[in-house]
This record gives structure tokens, sequence and C-alpha cells, in this order.
């Protein structure tokens, strides 16, 4: 069957893509549901100055606000109306599965099949207007703090640009929702690939411009290139890579009839967390440097030293990042993934690991393997997200060719690509059963 599958993926054309409505009317609605993120991004707030605001945008651009406007297409850098992009609800979403491992409520609700699902999703999208707001709000204060780049500051302002922002959030959540059910992909993913890649002609642009005024040299750049070429390649080995264990199901009888016992595979995948662990890590390393450009040098001493440290390529900033990188790695993996859970479901279905006591030592088997796959994981995290670093560091190519761009953008790829394939597969088996069905009543 496995074989089958794969010969018929592999027959997949173009023609096979122009005979599926369905599939053609999903790509469309993705397509026009991004093209309505990227004009929200050009919309401005009200009471904010356009020209000062893009000179503070790029004395930020190396701090925390470069790194979620660059996540945002830009949106930020302009004060849009899309300037927090989808953030808050990833935020809310990461709180409330953190929240299940430690709340029975939550994780009884988890249990309950769809019903609980819809209530979890209500409570993450109670949590993203809060979290929203209170960004919204720091935001507004900040901008205030910032001599000439708010034309009338005042209670009205933060008002307005609460109620903008905190909009614009739950907009982009209910847009995301809406390209995932009646799109193709996830559709919060594919907001965040979107503003990412419509940063890719700036990067580009900035970069061939460094080599032209002498910044890199021709060598530097190609370098790049090849070496962006290569991790790409590294990430969808390691995105696809898997350790599967073994499961066989015992003899059953059906009526009179004896089936022989079945044998099939669990899938664990070596990197577990998915981009979750850079994107914490890069968020706490990037606080220190956003504080210290609010404060324009006047902070504390202390400060002043850490932010130093904290710069791009400095070795303190590549210690912690691969530190916290692996923690949070192991962290999200242990949060995603129960072996104790998946331990009892084995047992409850009668199935088992072969050479291995099914219950207890079964879960402490499956403990065993995922510990080391995730520090595998983790360290081909480190290994991606450290190479870019060490170029902005060291090179100063532009915060476009950061490894959680990379990550986010590759594996958002292989996803909806995979998405698309199934839906082919589909169209194919049921093409095959119609023609299968016709036979038969002819004959």
């Amino acid at each position: 069957m496995a074989s089958a599958a794969e010969q018929l993926a592999a027959n997949l054309n173009f023609g096979a893509l122009a005979k599926s409505e369905d599939l053609k009317r999903r790509i469309w609605f993705t397509l026009g549901a991004l093209i309505v993120y990227r004009l929200g991004s050009y919309i401005p707030i009200p009471g904010v100055d356009a020209i000062q605001l893009a000179k503070f945008a790029a004395q930020n651009s190396n701090g925390i606000l470069g790194w979620v406007n660059n996540l945002a297409g830009g949106a930020l850098g302009r004060m849009a109306i899309f300037a927090l992009n989808i953030m808050p609800y990833i935020s809310a979403s990461i709180i409330i599965q953190l929240m299940s491992s430690v709340s029975p409520q939550l994780e009884a609700l988890k249990k309950e099949g769809e019903q609980g699902r819809k209530k979890i999703n209500q409570y993450t999208r109670y949590g993203t207007v809060l979290l929203a707001s209170l960004q919204a709000y720091g935001i507004a204060v900040g901008l205030e703090g910032q001599g000439g780049l708010v034309v009338d500051p005042g209670m009205f302002f933060r008002i307005s640009t609460v109620i903008t922002l905190t909009g614009g959030t739950v907009f982009l959540m209910w847009l995301g929702e809406q390209i995932t059910s009646r799109g193709i992909g996830n559709g919060i993913s594919l907001i965040i690939f979107a503003g990412i890649v419509a940063n890719l002609p700036h990067g580009i642009a900035a970069l061939f411009e460094m080599g032209r005024t002498g910044q890199i040299s021709t060598f530097v750049i190609l370098g790049i290139i090849l070496l962006a070429f290569a991790v790409i390649a590294f990430i969808v080995l390691m995105e696809r890579a898997q350790r599967r264990l073994l499961i066989q199901y015992p003899k059953r009888q059906v009526g009179n009839k004896m089936f022989q016992g079945e044998s099939s595979h669990m899938p664990l995948k070596l990197n577990t967390s998915g981009v979750i662990p850079p994107i914490f890590a890069s968020s706490l390393l990037l606080l220190p440097i956003t504080v210290a450009n609010f404060t324009k040098g006047q902070g504390p001493e202390w400060l002043n030293s850490l932010t130093a440290m904290l710069g791009h390529g400095q070795p303190l900033f590549l210690l912690l990042y691969a530190l916290l990188i692996i923690f949070f790695a192991f962290f999200y993996t242990s949060i995603m993934f129960n072996p104790v859970e998946t331990a009892d479901n084995l047992k409850k279905y009668g199935g088992n690991i072969p050479g291995i006591r099914p219950g207890e030592r079964t879960a402490e088997y499956i403990d065993y393997v995922l510990t080391r796959i995730t520090l595998i994981g983790a360290l081909y995290l480190v290994l991606v997200c450290l190479l870019p670093e060490l170029l902005i560091g060291y090179t100063g190519v532009p915060f476009y060719f950061g490894g959680t761009s990379l990550l986010i953008v590759v594996s958002v790829t292989m996803d909806t690509v995979a998405q698309v394939q199934g839906h082919l597969l589909a169209q194919q088996y049921e093409g095959l059963i119609r023609k299968s069905k016709l036979r038969g009543s002819k004959r």
C-alpha cells in the first residue's frame, strides 16, 4: 500500500491540479486572504508621524522590534493596523498549552474531543485579546515616550491605538482560521510566512547594495548564497527525519476467522518542538537591547554593559542563545508528547513494542528514545540558528537571514506542499474508485 501511494504521488502533475476544482478554489482563497493581509500591513494607525517613525525603526532594527518587524512583514516599522501581527495569538496558544500541563480542568477539556477543543480555542481567543491589548497599550506609551513620534499624545491616542492594534490582531486571527478551514495549509503559519517572504526582495537588495558599495566582498556574497542553500537543504533533511518505533498487534478473531497480528510504526519526529525554541530564546535575549534603546543609553551602567555583550555575534550571546534553545526544545517536547499516555493507549488497544513489556516499561523506553532524538533535534536547531547569527555579527548581512526566519519559511513551505499533494492524492483515489464502480456496473 505504501509503495502504491508513493507511486501515485510521483505521478501527480499540473494536469491533476487543473482538474481539481476544489483545490483551485482553496488556493485562490488562500492567495486572496494573504493579499488582504499584505494590504493591511500598509494602513497606518492614526496620530503617528511617519517620517520620525521611519527614523526610529531604522535605529532599533537590531532589537526585538526589528525581529518582530521582520515576522510582521514590516508592519511594525510602519506602525500599521497589523503591527502586532499574529504574535499575541501564538503567545496565548503557548500559554494555554503550558497551563494544560498543570491545570486539571484544561487537561480534562483536552480529553473531551471536539467540544473540549472548541472551549480551549475560545480561551485562546480571550487570551489573545488580553495580550494584544496590553502590548498595544505598551506600544502607545512607548511611542509617546519618544519625542516627535506622536502628533497629539494623550489618552485618546492610547485608546485609539489599543482598539486599532487589538482589532488588527483579532482580524488576523479570524483570517488565519478561515485560511485553515477554507484554504490550503495552516492559516496562522502562512500569515507569518507571508510576512517574512515579503521582506525577501528588500533583504536581497540590501545585500547586493552592500556589495556594490564595498562593505562586503563579492566572494562573501557568493558564500552567503551558497550557505543559504545548504542550510535550507539541511533543514529539509532534518525536518523530515523520524525515529520509527515498531509496534506489534496480536492476532485477533472476528467471527470464525482468525486474522494475523499486524505491525505498524510510531513515528517520532527529530524536531518535535518546531520553531518554538528559537522564537522564545530570541525574545528573551533581545529584550535588554530593546530596553536600552528605549532609554537612549541613559539607563543603568550594567544594562548598557549587558546590551553590549548580547550584541549579534558576541560570545555571551551565542552561548546563552544555544543554551536557551536546548532548554526550550526539551521543555516544549515534554509538553507536546507524553510517553506515559502513549504507552497507556498502546496497552489499551493491545499494541506493544517487541521486547518491551507493556505499560511502565514501554513508557520508559519511549522516553529514553525521545530524550536522545530531542537532543539531536536541539543541536540541529542550535546549528541552524547560530550560523546566521555569526553572519549577522561579523559580516553585517541584512536581518532577514536569521535562522528562525529560514526555519519558518522552509517548514511552512513543506507543510503546504504536503497538503496540496494530499488533496491531489485523494482526488486520484476518488477517480480510481469511480472508474472501478463504472466497470463493475457494466459487467
